[in-house]
C-alpha cells in the first residue's frame, strides 16, 4: 500500500503550517505530550451538563451529607477506641486497592485520615459519572482524571500521614529517609544522564538475557531475522516464526533461560525464527506500517520459505506484531497465499473501538500535537510512551514506587523483565502517526478498509486456525477487546484467557506459582458466544498455558524430521553474525 500524507510530518507547505506546527509542538512538550484542549473540552462537557441538571447536583449533596454523617459516626467510635482497640469503619476500600492494607492504617488517627480520603474517592466516583448529557468519552476523561488527582493526594504518599513510614523513621532514626534521599538523587542523576534504572545493568542483552543460542540469517534496513540452533535431534517440520511489537525489544520472549519462551519452543523440537526489529532514529521518520508489512513480515517470510522449503509456517505475532499479523494473513487469503499454517496472537487487538483507558489519550487533538512534536524529532520517544502506561497504572508505576524507595527507603530488586520494560525502543513519526490515526481512530481493520497493496483486506477472509491469548488485567489490550476476533474472523480460535497483564501474563513459564487459565476451542464457523458468557461457563486451569500452545501446535504439525540448515547461502540468507545480533543493542 502507498503511504498516504499524514498531516504535520511532512515539511509544512506554507508559513502559517510552519507556525502552527511548532506552537502545537511546543504545547507537546509543555504538556507532556498530552493535548490540553482535549482535557478541556471534556471538562466543559462534564461542567456543564452538571450544571444544567440539579437533580444530579441534589444527589451529591444528598450523598455529602450522608458522608459526612457517617464519618462523624466513625471518628466518634475511633476515639472510643483510640487507645486499643480497632473501630469499624464506614467504606471499605476496593479488593484490589492495597494502599490502605497495612494494620496502622485502621487505628487513630490514621483511620480517619483512610475513611476520609475513601469516601472522597467514593463521592467523585459518583459525581464524575452518570452525568446527563456527558460523552462516554468525556466522562471517562474527567473520571481518569479525578482519578489521578486522587491518586496524588492520597495520604498514603506523604510521610506525615502515612503510619508505615512514621513507625519505620521511628524504628531506623531516619535513616530510612536518608536511604530515600540517596534513591531519588540516583534516579534523578540516571534520568538527567538517560541511563536505566538502577540495577538494569545486571542484565545485559546477550549475557544475561537474550541467551538462547542461534544465527542471524537476514538483515535488512527494518529489521533482522534470528534463527534459533535446534537442541533436539528431531523437529517439527513447520517452522515457528515469532513477529514481536516494535514498540518492545524482541527479548521479552527471551528473557532468563528459565522464562524464555523461544527456548521453550525450541526445547520442545520447534525450528524456531524470530524477528528483531531495529530501534528507529530521525532518519527513519517515513517509514510507515506498510515497510513493516513488506520490509518486515513479508521479507522475513520469504527467508523462512527460503531456509525451510515447500513448509507452511507457524506464525506468531505479539501485541501490535500480532496486529501486523492479522494484517498480513488476511491479505494473503485475499491473493490466495497459502504459506501459513497456523496463527497464534498474543495480545492482539484487530477492534480498536474499546482499547480500554489508552483510548483516552487518543483523538484528533491528541494525535495532532504528537505529529507537530515527531515532526520535529522524527520519532515518538520512549520516554512518551513509557509516561502514557504510568498514568494508566499510577498507583503501581509511580506512587506506590515512590513510596517504598523515597519514604520506606526500600530498593525493589530488578529482575529481568522490569530490565527489559526499561530497555524502550522509539516508534517511527509515520508509522506511529498511520498507527493511531488507521487503527485506533478509525477502526480500519476491523470496518474492512484497512489497504494493503492498494486493495482493502478483511478479516473475514481469514481461514487459519488461530490460537489467541489474552490476559486478565491487560491496560493495553483488555482482554474483551482481544476478544473480538471472535465475530470477525470464521476460522477456527482457540481462546486463552490467562492471569497476568500485557507482558507477565504472556511471559507464564510453567512452574510459575500462581498462575491459571481458561481455555475454549470455538470450530470454525460456529456461532457466537459473547466474552462474559465464555468466562462464565470455561473451567479455570491451574499453570501455564504455554503446555496447551505446544499440544496445539503439534496437533497442526507433521511427523518430526531432521532439523533444517541454519540459513540458506545459496538462496541470498547467509549466516550473518550470532544472535541477539546488532539491532537489539540500539539505544
Amino acid at each position: 500500500m502507498d503511504n498516504p500524507p499524514v498531516a504535520n510530518l511532512a515539511q509544512p507547505a506554507t508559513p502559517a503550517d510552519l507556525l502552527d506546527g511548532q506552537v502545537h509542538a511546543a504545547v507537546a512538550r509543555a504538556t507532556m505530550s498530552l493535548s490540553p484542549m482535549t482535557a478541556m473540552l471534556a471538562m466543559i462537557d462534564w461542567a456543564g451538563h452538571l450544571a444544567a441538571s440539579p437533580g444530579k447536583r441534589m444527589e451529591l449533596v444528598k450523598l455529602a451529607f450522608e458522608q459526612n454523617a457517617r464519618l462523624a459516626g466513625h471518628v466518634r467510635e475511633a476515639c472510643r477506641y483510640a487507645v486499643d482497640g480497632r473501630a469499624a469503619e464506614c467504606v471499605a476500600p476496593r479488593a484490589t486497592d492495597r494502599r490502605f492494607a497495612a494494620d496502622e492504617w485502621h487505628h487513630w488517627p490514621f483511620n480517619v485520615m483512610q475513611q476520609t480520603f475513601l469516601l472522597a474517592e467514593q463521592w467523585w466516583g459518583a459525581a464524575t459519572t452518570n452525568v446527563w448529557g456527558v460523552s462516554d468519552r468525556h466522562e471517562h476523561i474527567v473520571s481518569f482524571s479525578a482519578r489521578q488527582w486522587l491518586d496524588m493526594l492520597s495520604p498514603v504518599n506523604s510521610p506525615l500521614t502515612n503510619p508505615v513510614v512514621l513507625r519505620r523513621t521511628i524504628q531506623n532514626r531516619g535513616t530510612n529517609l536518608v536511604k530515600g534521599l540517596l534513591n531519588a538523587i540516583e534516579d534523578f542523576d540516571r534520568y538527567v544522564k538517560d541511563l536505566p534504572p538502577a540495577g538494569a545493568e545486571d542484565y545485559v542483552v546477550g549475557r544475561d538475557v537474550g541467551v538462547t543460542p542461534g544465527k542471524i540469517v537476514a538483515k535488512n534496513g527494518l529489521m533482522e531475522l534470528i534463527q534459533y540452533t535446534p537442541t533436539t535431534e528431531k523437529v517439527h517440520p513447520e517452522p515457528v516464526l515469532i513477529v514481536p511489537a516494535w514498540i518492545m525489544k524482541y527479548y521479552i520472549l527471551d528473557l532468563s533461560p528459565q522464562k524464555s519462551l523461544v527456548r521453550y519452543l525450541v526445547e520442545q523440537g520447534h525450528t524456531v525464527f524470530c524477528i528483531s526489529w531495529k530501534n528507529p532514529d530521525e532518519n527513519d521518520r517515513d517509514l510507515g506500517m506498510d515497510d513493516y508489512l513488506e520490509q518486515g513480515l513479508f521479507a522475513a517470510l520469504d527467508a523462512v520459505n527460503a531456509i525451510v522449503p515447500e513448509r507452511k509456517i507457524h506464525a506468531t505475532g505479539y501485541c501490535l506484531g500480532g496486529t501486523l499479523l492479522m494484517i498480513a494473513n488476511a491479505a494473503m487469503a485475499r491473493d490466495g497465499d497459502r504459506r501459513l499454517a497456523s496463527m497464534t496472537l498474543f495480545a492482539a487487538q484487530a477492534d480498536f473501538t474499546e482499547p480500554g483507558e489508552l483510548g483516552l489519550f487518543i483523538d484528533d487533538s491528541q494525535i495532532s500535537i504528537l505529529e507537530a512534536q515527531m515532526g520535529q524529532t522524527g520519532y515518538l520517544t520512549a520516554g512518551q510512551m513509557r509516561g502514557a502506561f504510568q498514568l494508566l497504572r499510577s498507583y503501581d508505576l509511580l506512587w506506590s514506587r515512590s513510596v517504598n524507595e523515597y519514604l520506606l527507603g526500600e530498593r525493589a530488586p530488578m529482575n529481568d523483565l522490569m530490565a527489559w520494560n526499561a530497555d524502550a525502543t522509539r516508534m517511527p513519526a509515520r508509522m506511529h502517526s498511520q498507527y493511531l490515526r488507521r487503527l485506533f481512530l478509525d477502526d480500519d481493520l476491523s470496518e474492512g478498509r484497512y489497504p494493503v497493496h492498494g486493495r482493502p483486506v478483511s478479516l473475514g477472509d481469514i481461514s487459519t486456525p488461530t490460537f489467541c491469548v489474552a490476559t486478565e488485567t491487560d491496560h493495553v489490550a483488555p482482554w474483551r477487546s482481544v476478544y473480538k476476533l471472535h465475530y470477525l474472523s470464521p476460522a477456527e480460535i482457540t481462546f486463552v484467557l490467562t492471569s497476568g497483564g500485557h507482558n507477565a501474563g504472556i511471559v507464564s513459564e510453567p512452574g510459575h506459582p500462581r498462575r491459571r487459565y481458561r481455555i475454549h476451542t470455538r470450530a470454525a464457523g460456529s456461532t457466537y458466544v459473547a466474552p462474559d458468557d465464555w468466562a462464565a461457563t470455561g473451567p479455570m486451569n491451574q499453570g501455564s498455558w504455554w503446555s496447551e500452545w505446544i499440544a496445539w501446535l503439534k496437533a497442526r504439525s507433521g511427523d518430526a524430521v531432521e532439523p533444517p540448515a541454519t540459513g540458506a547461502p545459496q538462496r541470498g540468507y547467509a549466516v550473518l553474525g550470532d544472535a541477539p545480533g546488532e539491532y537489539v543493542l540500539q539505544k
